[in-house]
């Protein structure tokens, strides 16, 4: 919370290199004409903070959106195309199917762009994106929102996109979220991730929250 009471809400993005490959998990609030712009304080610090971090956007090589809501999708596209011109776009058939259903911004804003630059993947469920990263599937917050595992060794981080939006879901991951479009499905795919993040000992990489890595 702020001083004045607020909810201080954060807007991250996560890089991941491993074995020579550069993984981006997430596409912020994106520049000043994105749809987060509505309600979000655009523009968004992803192509500094990959600056400060010494990643050229072009030497990025997967991009894993994990849903299409506006704050996580902004940074896909700058200027009407793709901001990261050697990626692959890595979403869920059923996101897909979901934004088409319901018309959402996200449609015309990266879908049909990246459809139309063949740079967008579909994958169903569980996808091996290299040896110790995989994604998967953990709807009910959207249709096809799905989160990152990393192992590597004895460790194990777990990007988690919007499967906790608040600190009071690590300790009661049965509390839902106003924004869930299913929450008894959200429910139960937090309480599944959280029970097998804690039997790994992992760090999960959380999206909104105070602290941008939590040790369960």
């Amino acid at each position: 919370m702020t001083a004045g009471g607020d909810w201080l809400l954060r807007f991250r993005c996560f890089a991941i290199r491993l074995g020579g490959r550069t993984v981006i998990v997430d596409a912020g609030i994106g520049p000043a004409d994105s749809p987060a712009a509505a309600w979000a304080p655009v523009p968004g610090r992803l192509p500094a903070s990959l600056t400060e971090a010494g990643i050229d956007p072009a030497e990025v090589d997967t991009v894993v959106l994990t849903h299409l809501h506006t704050d996580h999708i902004g940074w896909a596209m700058s200027a009407g195309k793709p901001f990261f011109p050697n990626a692959r776009y890595v979403m869920q058939r059923t996101e897909l199917d979901a934004i088409k259903e319901h018309a959402a911004p996200a449609g015309p804003y990266a879908m049909d762009p990246l459809l139309a630059a063949g740079q967008l993947d579909a994958v169903d469920g569980e996808h091996r994106l290299a040896p110790g990263l995989r994604v998967v599937h953990t709807p009910g917050h959207t249709p096809g929102h799905q989160c990152v595992l990393l192992e590597d060794g004895g460790d194990t981080v777990v990007v988690t996109g919007d499967l906790f939006v608040h600190a009071v879901q690590v300790v009661a991951p049965e509390t839902a979220y106003t924004h869930e479009m299913d929450p008894e499905l959200a429910r139960t795919s937090r309480v599944a991730l959280l029970r097998q993040a804690r039997e790994k000992g992992a760090t999960l990489a959380v999206s909104h929250l105070g602290d941008p890595f939590i040790k369960i």
